[in-house]
């Protein structure tokens, strides 16, 4: 990774109750620079996401943003230090209109500078101010959730399957959205569509059974005959 490291995680354990799910994970990212996880259902993606937001406690490990370790502190706490994240299951409220979303995620702003930039980055949504969330279609509800998130300002970016539930003609748009936002913040992509993963990361983990099984720059593992063998049903 050629920019300086944002987010450290070394060993990290976790899991729900007495079920263990992650297995010593280490992973890092850069502050600008997005990564992708990649893995078969069911390998700990989801998990790792959670955990690193701090929906999860650690049973072991350490996970440092800025240097600063956090895996003590709660969710609340991570966002006010620059974590943001949006779960695979869209993560917004479909009574509520698309602006009173919108509003919601720039309840800390003082101004309209984080929300005007939302619109112009997503226009679909300037278009659709006053309709209902519930209503939107697949691919505006994921770019309602990843707008909201912007508008807590994050360092660092988490998406539980951006393209999940989207019309393949939107998805090229989505990937086009998150590259542009890899220039200007660090991201974590997990994505069940590989070749669009490896496009918009510079560097790839590949998770097996709860453990880091393969990682590298995104072409040498999009490349690496191992990789099929650890995404297989």
């Amino acid at each position: 990774m050629s920019d300086a490291t944002l987010l450290q995680v070394e060993g990290l354990n976790a899991g729900y109750g007495r079920s263990q799910v992650l297995f010593s994970v280490s992973i890092a990212t850069p502050a600008r620079g997005a990564v992708a996880v990649l893995g078969r259902n069911g390998a700990g993606k989801s998990t790792l996401l959670k955990t690193l937001f701090g929906e999860l406690k650690p049973m072991a490990g350490t996970i440092r943003l800025d240097g600063q370790a956090v895996d003590g502190e709660p969710a609340e706490r991570r966002v006010r230090r620059g974590i943001g994240y949006v779960p695979q299951e869209h993560g917004i409220f479909a009574k509520l209109t698309v602006r009173e979303n919108l509003m919601l995620g720039a309840i800390r702003q003082r101004d309209r500078a984080g929300l005007d930039y939302v619109l112009d980055f997503f226009p679909k949504l300037a278009q659709r101010l006053g309709q209902t969330a519930g209503t939107l279609s697949g691919g505006e509800r994921k770019m309602l959730a990843i707008g909201r998130a912007l508008l807590g300002r994050p360092k660092l970016l988490m998406l539980d399957e951006p393209t999940e539930g989207v019309w393949v003609g939107v998805i090229e748009e989505i990937a086009d959205r998150l590259k542009q936002l890899s220039r200007e913040m660090s991201l974590i992509l997990v994505e069940q569509h590989i070749e669009l993963a490896l496009e918009v990361a510079q560097h790839a983990y590949v998770m097996d059974r709860g453990h880091i099984a393969l990682d590298g720059p995104s072409q040498s593992v999009k490349t690496d005959p191992q990789l099929m063998r650890h995404l297989a049903p």
